[in-house]
């Protein structure tokens, strides 16, 4: 019933924002939001350790604009492997996060939206599962539990109850034990000039 009742104030309620894949333009703008919805400690999280010098996972970055096209909510999807089954053979799936909304507009819709756009594009993709830390009051609704992550674990510390698991596909993690560990494209470094 709440799934109908969203459905309807979506389709009465006016559009105050769109969702977008993130263009080069979006990177100032997305940290800027990231810096004051997560605050100065964002880039101490072991979640930011795998994401650290890699490109996003293909066509799962997303972004929410406003009327005037400014980045009101951002989340990005990383390629990683987590851990293993028991054939010992890698589990690809996706690390999610972050995902943040400009605080002018929390409550209105934009998260979830977001979110939503982000699990469909990566089912669309044929991946197989999102993992994410966060709150899991919040990430219950999307489908996330931990269950399907207790046997993983994280490089550096993390909260367990916050470890969370989404399977796109059923049963893509069974057995899945070991390490997270990033498995996407590197962000290219620009050659270094020589002195003259």
């Amino acid at each position: 019933m709440a799934a109908v009742l969203d459905s309807v104030r979506a389709f009465f309620a006016p559009s105050i924002f769109t969702i977008d894949s993130e263009n080069p333009s979006d990177v100032v703008p997305r940290e800027n939001l990231l810096d004051r919805a997560m605050g100065p400690n964002r880039r101490k999280k072991s979640s930011e350790k795998i994401r650290r010098g890699r490109i996003p996972a293909e066509g799962l970055a997303l972004v929410a604009r406003d009327r005037d096209g400014h980045v009101i909510g951002t989340v990005r999807l990383w390629n990683i492997e987590a851990g293993v089954n028991a054939d010992g053979t890698s589990i690809n799936a996706l690390l999610l996060g972050p995902l943040a909304v400009d605080p002018t507009f929390e409550g209105k819709g934009v998260g979830s939206a977001v979110m939503r756009a982000a699990i469909l594009e990566a089912k669309n993709r044929g991946h197989g599962a999102i993992l994410l830390v966060g709150d899991a009051a919040y990430y219950e609704r999307f489908g996330f539990f931990a269950e399907k992550a207790c046997h993983l674990v994280m490089p550096g510390p993390f909260e367990r109850s916050r470890f969370l698991a989404l399977e796109l596909t059923e049963g893509w993690l069974d057995g899945a034990a070991g390490m997270i560990v990033p498995s996407g494209r590197m962000l290219a470094k620009a050659p270094l000039r020589k002195a003259a």
